[in-house]
């Protein structure tokens, strides 16, 4: 009997250490969402200006409260371990069930909506890019789209005969440009005039860039 004991002691001990690792690990998850999430708010800020939608900013907040709930549920979970409440116990996993059951809604719901979200993120730039551009009033718009072509080496937002339909570029006001300077491999001054390919980039789906982000976001989420 007492040998029983032992061995149910011995398996006790190592459940709960397995469990706080498990939390451990579970914590620096909901750390690593809630990073994912702070970081589009202050370094992608100026792109996220250029989706006409506001859900896309409504994710990055999500992450960041998931993160949270993740961390808090981890930092539950150690304590019911170690304190051996059943109350903490329970209340600690039917927060992970839900989180759990999230997690799969958002699993599905990013491989369902994927190409709508990737043709949605198409339109939109564009008409943010046509309409908007150089325009008095939309100087953030302009420099987060310049900012954009040159960090990602790309030009428009299928390819570099979106800006066609520019009104900016349409105008007088573009100095004979076919596309903006920031499609320019070397930027200077007037680069803008020649579309030839050894002179611009040719990079084509600009609107992939920002669903690739979104379905990353959403998919370690799910993880």
């Amino acid at each position: 009997m007492g040998e029983f004991s032992e061995k149910a002691t011995c398996g006790t001990v190592c459940l709960k250490y397995l469990l706080f690792t498990f939390n451990c690990c579970f914590w620096l998850a909901g750390l690593a969402v809630m990073a994912v999430g702070i970081w589009t708010l202050a370094l992608k800020s100026d792109y996220i200006s250029l989706l006409a939608s506001g859900t896309y900013l409504a994710t990055a907040y999500i992450l960041v409260v998931a993160g949270v709930v993740v961390m808090v549920t981890g930092v539950l979970g150690c304590c019911a371990t170690f304190k051996e409440r059943r109350n903490l116990l329970r209340l600690y996993f039917i927060l992970l069930l839900i989180i759990f059951l999230l997690e799969i809604v958002a699993g599905i719901l990013a491989y369902i909506y994927y190409q709508q979200l990737n043709t949605e993120l198409k339109e939109n730039l564009k008409d943010t890019m046509t309409k908007r551009y150089h325009q008095p009033g939309h100087e953030g718009v302009t420099s987060a789209v310049d900012k954009l072509q040159q960090e990602f080496r790309c030009c428009g937002s299928n390819n570099s005969q979106d800006w066609r339909d520019s009104e900016w570029i349409r105008s007088d006001q573009a100095g004979g440009r076919v596309v903006p300077d920031s499609c320019c491999k070397t930027v200077v001054p007037g680069c803008g005039q020649r579309d030839h390919a050894s002179n611009i980039y040719k990079v084509e789906v600009f609107g992939m860039i920002f669903t690739c982000c979104l379905y990353r976001s959403l998919k370690l989420e799910h993880y």
